[in-house]
């Protein structure tokens, strides 16, 4: 047995998720300590933003103040206002989805109501097929509910910090960065916390009906897995198309043909953008990432169950990957004060360090974090479930399992960063490209990106090999928990990101100096490379997450083994290394039509609306908004339906085998799509910047903005934009959501699945 008795984890567990709520609530807290302005303005906040001794140079103080709220209040009630609407259609997905499940799964004996022989556990009896069904589908609602109450708040507070920041940046850069990634902190806290809160509070709730049938227990849990993805699908496809939508559009018109700054007011899609930047990068961020930590920690959990663990009914085993969840929320909560408290920021130079240094200490920490749980929480021996054998494994095992999925994760955070950050020479090779046009300029993005595949995919592969070796499936699942445990830290820079975007364009559109701009930038580009190794800890956890839920699937539908000789897994196999492709086609064209209505109207405004360029007159910014949501509402139905649906026709019509092909082709090739994706988006978007900010010899050879290579610049990054922010990003989604949707209703498959290969 473990070291560390039921009951005390039964009340560490929910301490740490409370410890985490709180530490949110004191970030935001201090953040609010940074007031708005006191004169009312028509917009609702009455507070003071500066004191009268922080004056800038020619600039008037209360004028400016009341322009950064009023663009605060717009882009707030624009995201929300987003935000509503799109979760009435997921909120109609939802209910349509739950009764899928419960048909389905109800069906697989008959919607009886009697109890059956466990499938692992034998000679014991289980809870009938119908409770299943039942409990699946309040799980997933579960699931789906905390997912977009994740992207929401994140969504709050990023809208709520981005002037606040603006003007901080008037304090210097170190009180402006600060207020970004307390803000950024606030978001990561609250998921890890309200994540693993209720997950906690659904087993316990579960058990009451369950008692000791732990594998139908963990077989239902799996359903809140399925509902965290199935949100963070939709939220991070229906937000990339809006944000890219507003971006190119924003770009290509008042960059490129009209030589105007990013983020101008005259330009007309400046607000829709910089909505676009919460309801894209945070609230679709969030909710993925959410979906990630559920479906990991659901995947171990059922592979747990039908283990020892769950045999013997040792709770604090069992509940190992949620104390390594709680573990990582304390150690964030010791990694952020070195980023607020113990660490000042005094120069530009000193940001993206303090970053890397947060995922460094945080997985430094961690590592002794994981090193403890493993000791107190495991017994010394045990076994684990190896497709239909019992591995016998030890204690220290599982810890190099979570510790080298942790890091991976760091390896795959400093090659991405390597391969997006303008402060090294894959960046600045793409952005001297520039010198001979667009073309050299994509041509050199893309090659960056297939190279910025290969380690991490090595990274990947190791650690998939080691946790295998060492504890089967099971090691896959806490090695992809490893990776996401400093969740909380990972959000926090992920978000800190498009805050700081948000905090440019304010200063911007506000009229404020050059010198606040400069900081904003500085901060800004920070967050691109922070960004895009968010996303890298994104797919490379989705990578294993994926494999867990693959094994679990397998496990669960009684595959023996899959054999890709095979014709029924060979077609599977090929047709799933499609999906990727064909997702990706659906939403880059999405964004390519949704852009081209926007240009079309940026164009009209300029060209109909007399003194706007001359700053006489303002744009109809509300139109540009309007294009962006209806775009992004109407595109993501069919890329979510077609991931949706895949797992449901294949497993039904061609039976399970078919069914694990898909899910493993979609995984190889969609990991590799995504990266590559992500980073070449990255770098073309750093590369301009690079170009802007001029801050070298060799950068100001290639300036200045509105030269013709800045111009080839902008043109890479509009390109780059979808694949960075729509298509890579949700594809990590698409290989976790067919691996949860499968495991969950594999019952249904194993019994009533193959209809095709039955008549043939």
């Amino acid at each position: 047995m473990s070291v560390l008795s039921e009951s005390l984890t039964q009340l560490l567990i929910p301490v740490a998720a409370l410890v985490g709520i709180g530490f949110a609530l004191l970030q935001w807290f201090l953040v609010s300590r940074v007031k708005l302005s006191s004169h009312d303005s028509n917009n609702g906040y009455k507070e003071k933003l500066i004191e009268a001794d922080e004056e800038e140079e020619g600039i008037n103080n209360l004028e400016v103040s009341i322009k950064c709220t009023e663009i605060q209040h717009a882009i707030s009630v624009g995201a929300t206002s987003f935000l509503f609407t799109q979760y009435k259609y997921l909120g109609i997905f939802m209910c349509a989805f739950s009764v899928i499940i419960f048909l389905f799964l109800g069906s697989v004996r008959g919607f009886s109501t009697k109890s059956e022989p466990c499938t692992y556990n034998q000679g014991n009896t289980c809870k009938p097929a119908l409770a299943n069904a039942f409990f699946s589908t309040i799980a997933f609602l579960l699931g789906a509910l905390t997912s977009v109450l994740s992207g929401f708040l994140g969504m709050k507070i990023a809208t709520y910090a981005n002037a606040r920041t603006t003007l901080e940046a008037r304090k210097g850069v170190g009180k402006a960065f600060i207020t970004a990634f307390r803000s950024g902190a606030v978001m990561g806290f609250l998921l890890a916390a309200n994540g693993l809160l209720v997950l906690y509070a659904s087993i316990n709730l579960f058990k009451l009906y369950y008692g000791d049938d732990w594998e139908g227990l963990y077989e239902s849990i799996t359903g809140y897995g399925l509902g965290g993805s199935s949100v963070a699908l939709f939220g991070r496809v229906g937000g990339g198309i809006y944000t890219k939508a507003a971006d190119v559009g924003a770009d290509l018109v008042g960059k490129v043909e009209r030589n105007i700054p990013e983020d101008d007011p005259r330009n007309p899609a400046v607000i829709a953008d910089n909505v676009g930047d919460n309801v894209g990068d945070i609230a679709g961020m969030g909710s993925d990432l959410f979906g990630s930590y559920a479906e990991s920690t659901c995947a171990a959990l059922f592979i747990a169950s039908i283990s020892s663990f769950g045999i013997s009914h040792d709770f604090t085993a069992m509940s190992y990957p949620l104390i390594i969840s709680s573990m990582g929320i304390v150690v964030c909560l010791i990694t952020t004060l070195f980023a607020t408290d113990l660490f000042e920021i005094k120069n530009v130079s000193e940001i993206e360090p303090s970053l890397k240094r947060q995922l460094l200490i945080s997985t430094v920490l961690m590592t002794a974090g994981i090193a403890t749980v493993s000791f107190f929480a495991l017994p010394s021996e045990f076994t684990l479930f190896n497709f239909g054998t019992e591995k016998e494994v030890k204690n220290w095992h599982l810890f190099f399992c979570v510790a080298i999925g942790l890091w991976a994760g760091l390896v795959i955070g400093y090659i991405t960063e390597y391969y997006t950050s303008n402060a090294y020479s894959p960046v600045q090779d793409v952005a001297d490209s520039c010198r001979t046009g667009a073309a050299t300029n994509v041509i050199f993005g893309l090659a960056l990106g297939y190279k910025s595949v290969i380690i991490p995919i090595f990274a990947i592969a190791i650690a998939i090999y080691v946790s295998f070796s060492l504890a089967a499936m099971y090691g896959i699942a806490v090695a992809a928990l490893g990776m996401l445990s400093t969740i909380a830290t990972g959000l926090a820079i992920d978000a800190y990101g498009p805050i700081s975007d948000n905090a440019g364009g304010i200063a911007e559109m506000a009229g404020m100096s050059h010198k606040i701009r400069e900081r904003t930038d500085a901060l800004d580009a920070a967050g691109n490379t922070t960004a895009a190794i968010g996303k890298g800890f994104a797919i490379g956890s989705a990578a294993l997450v994926s494999l867990a839920l693959f094994g679990a699937y397998v496990s669960r539908a009684g595959i023996k083994s899959v054999d890709v000789l095979t014709p029924k897994v060979f077609i599977g196999l090929i047709v799933g290394a499609m999906l990727p492709y064909w997702f990706s086609a659906m939403t880059m064209k999405s964004v390519g039509s949704a852009a081209l209505k926007m240009v079309e109207e940026v164009r009209r405004q300029f060209n109909t609306i007399p003194g706007l360029m001359e700053g006489r007159a303002k744009p109809d910014y509300t139109n540009c908004v309007k294009i962006s949501t209806d775009a992004s509402l109407r595109e993501m139905i069919p890329p979510g339906a077609l991931v949706m649906l895949t797992p449901l026709i294949a497993g039904t019509f061609f039976g399970v085998e078919t069914l694990a092909g898909v899910l493993a082709g979609a995984l190889v090739s969609g990991v590799q799509v995504a990266i590559s994706a992500s980073n070449t988006g990255g770098a073309w978007d750093n590369a301009k910047k690079y170009i802007e900010a001029g801050a070298s010899e060799h950068a100001k050879s290639l300036g200045p903005k509105g030269s013709d290579c800045h111009k080839a610049a902008v043109i890479g990054d509009t390109i780059g934009d979808p694949l960075k922010d729509t298509s890579g990003p949700s594809l990590n989604i698409l290989i976790k959501l067919m691996a949860v949707e499968s495991l969950v209703f594999a019952p249904f498959f194993a019994a009533h699945g193959g209809l095709l290969f039955k008549f043939l």
